[in-house]
């Protein structure tokens, strides 16, 4: 069973799942960009494999593709889930 959908639940996520990629956890906000932690695509891909693993939400490379922020990528996830 998928997790709750929750903003607080889905930001813990990707708080915790950023630091693999190497982006250090100080650097970590809903303003900062993926550009500037050095997140590629492949990165945010794998990211987008993690939250549907934990949230079964699917990010499809449309929406993969609109998201900027940290905060962008939390705001969909909920969205998404709603």
């Amino acid at each position: 069973m998928a997790n709750a959908i929750t903003e607080e639940a889905v930001q813990k996520t990707v708080y915790e799942a950023l630091p693999q990629f190497g982006v250090d956890e100080g650097d970590i906000t809903r303003e900062a960009t993926f550009e500037d932690l050095d997140v590629d695509s492949l990165d945010l891909a794998e990211l987008s494999q993690i939250i549907e693993d934990e949230y079964g939400v699917a990010l499809k490379g449309d929406d993969v593709g609109k998201i900027k922020t940290v905060g962008d990528a939390i705001d969909l996830v909920v969205q998404k889930g709603a």
